[in-house]
């Protein structure tokens, strides 16, 4: 389907790293291990900018970023598209400062700060005491939550002295599989929509529906198809993806802007382009959304849910924090410590979750140690899923098993993650040996659209590539995707369906060539490579923020 894969395809340049490099099985899928090779030949940058003082290195531009870039340029143009809406109110608004002054105090409802005594039932019923928008205090110190919390009012903000002095110690060891002891919950929901009448092609921001549609400017609206043979087979990708096989799945999450009337059609135009091509064919609909928890917030906590270590292997996918149904939301100086009951760890399986989530923003966080590693999704630090427009900025991981993770099912897009830090990821093989092999932050599951890593550092591995059979065949897990000035000592792996990129390197191994094995199967042409190891003069060392720079600025 042309719609899918737009014929046009930067010029690439061929990276030969030997066949070990790119098998690298391990326990996380293809390509989990490290590559033991190093490029043979280096990527040319784009055009040279200024010499820098003294002598130095020239800067030099990508040729997808010239200067003249403009905001809405898609990749079908030759150049990189606008990743800018990303994060809290599209980046358009700073993260809110919530104060203490007028918050409802944990402690005046009896919450323990020496974990004595449970707190679940004081913060709580704090959280609850606030009808609409609001802040909760924790003052400092450590309470231990035996049960689990959530956040259901819209403008609820859980406000900490800090991640390293107001702590939530969880305690609960079972029953909240693929759950989470900390959940901001909404609950968004959608009619069937109204079919779309044209393809989408990679860029647009307007649709065509029939006339009378019901849509109007300001609803929320999922763009969405039916995951059909058809789709399956374009994306070379007969025998997997059954695990979503006919049925509708939304793919982007957008706001409509405006609504005109043409004759017996009218044209729907959304706050952010589509990134991706899409087919009537395949039951192409826009449906009204509903019922998104907006405008929470968890700043300066610390968080524990370490447990026994044969309690956290008899759970799986245990989250500490959860955004659900989430839109317009942030999280700041979230940090994991270690459990006072697991020596050593932090986390009992993973850290914060986002899914059915919309403009999200985790920043200056940090996050680690988790003692479940193992196969049934466990050990992922900062985990999106089926969510658009996530910013993920100024965050450290180390010591899970995907540190950084899109996750299953289709519908994860514009998903940007800027000046962020991996580093020790292992996936453990068994409870009884936590000594672990490398394993990767990654796309995971079911074609993540727009993924950019930007201004990143990574000491152990990032990849974007077939998976295949793995996680209940998860196959292509991304396409459109960028690598942009990322650096570090591990290793990056770029086999992404149809067009990638990466664009300016230094010190990574860099793995893109396409050879018919495992993840490098079905993703020819091979991925667009610019300015291997030049990542120190790359201009702008931030896409991101230089695509925002110039959208807040016209």
């Amino acid at each position: 389907m042309a719609a899918v894969v737009p014929s046009h395809r930067p010029h690439h340049r061929r990276i030969r790293l030997g066949l070990a490099a790119v098998v690298g099985l391990g326990a996380c899928g293809p390509g989990a291990g490290p590559s033991k090779n190093s490029p043979a030949e280096t990527g040319a940058p784009g055009a040279v900018l200024d010499t820098a003082d003294s002598g130095g290195p020239a800067s030099w531009r990508s040729t997808l970023y010239p200067a003249d870039w403009t905001p809405g340029f898609a990749t079908e143009d030759g150049m990189l598209r606008d990743f800018s809406h990303a994060g809290y109110h599209a980046g358009a608004r700073a993260l809110p400062e919530p104060v203490a002054e007028g918050a409802v105090d944990v402690l005046g409802l009896g919450a323990d700060p020496t974990a004595t005594e449970d707190s679940t039932a004081a913060i709580q019923a704090a959280i609850d005491s606030l009808s609409g928008p609001g802040v909760v205090l924790l003052p400092a110190g450590l309470y231990r939550v035996d049960g689990t919390l959530t956040v259901e009012t819209p403008g609820v903000v859980l406000l900490g002295e800090g991640s390293e002095t107001s702590r939530l110690w969880f305690t609960l060891d079972s029953g909240i599989d693929h759950g989470a002891h900390l959940t901001f919950r909404g609950r968004p929901t959608s009619g069937e929509g109204v079919s779309v009448l044209s393809d989408v092609v990679p860029g647009d921001e307007t649709l065509r529906v029939a006339t009378g549609s019901g849509l109007s400017v300001g609803d929320e609206v999922w763009v969405g198809i039916t995951i059909t043979p058809e789709f399956v087979s374009d994306h070379d990708m007969d025998g997997y993806w059954t695990f979503s096989l006919d049925q509708w799945r939304p793919f982007f999450r957008r706001t409509v802007v405006d609504v005109t009337a043409e004759g017996d059609a009218e044209s729907v135009r959304f706050d952010v382009s589509l990134p991706y091509g899409l087919s009537t064919r395949d039951d192409l609909r826009v449906a009204p959304v509903d019922g998104y928890l907006t405008d929470v917030g968890l700043v300066g906590i610390g968080v524990s849910n370490a447990v026994d270590w044969d309690a956290a292997w008899d759970g799986n996918q245990v989250h500490a924090v959860a955004f659900e149904g989430v839109k317009d939301a942030f999280i700041r100086d979230l940090a994991t410590f270690e459990s006072p009951d697991a020596a050593g760890y932090h986390l009992q399986s993973s850290g914060v979750l986002v899914r059915n989530s919309r403009r999200i923003t985790v920043a200056e966080s940090a996050l680690g140690y988790s003692q479940h590693r193992g196969e049934g999704g466990n050990g992922y630090l900062v985990d999106v899923r089926v969510s658009n427009g996530v910013l993920v900025r100024d965050t450290r991981t180390v010591a899970g098993r995907h540190n950084f993770i899109q996750n299953w099912d289709f519908g994860t897009s514009d998903l940007v993650f800027l000046r962020t830090h991996s580093a020790g990821a292992e996936a453990f093989t068994s409870r009884t040996d936590p000594s672990g092999v490398t394993a990767c932050s990654e796309t995971h599951h079911a074609l993540a659209i727009a993924v950019l890593v930007d201004d990143s550092t990574v000491d152990d591995c990032w990849k974007m590539v077939n998976r295949l059979s793995y996680s209940s065949g998860a196959g292509h897990t991304a396409t459109e995707s960028v690598f942009w000035n990322v650096r570090g000592t591990g290793t990056l792996t770029s086999h992404q369906f149809g067009r990638g990129y990466v664009v300016g390197t230094e010190g990574l191994e860099v793995t893109t060539e396409v050879i018919d094995i495992y993840e490098s199967y079905a993703t020819a042409p091979e991925d667009f490579v610019e300015g291997l190891d030049q990542a120190a003069t790359l201009e702008p060392q931030s896409l991101y923020e230089d695509q925002l720079a110039r959208r807040l600025a016209r």
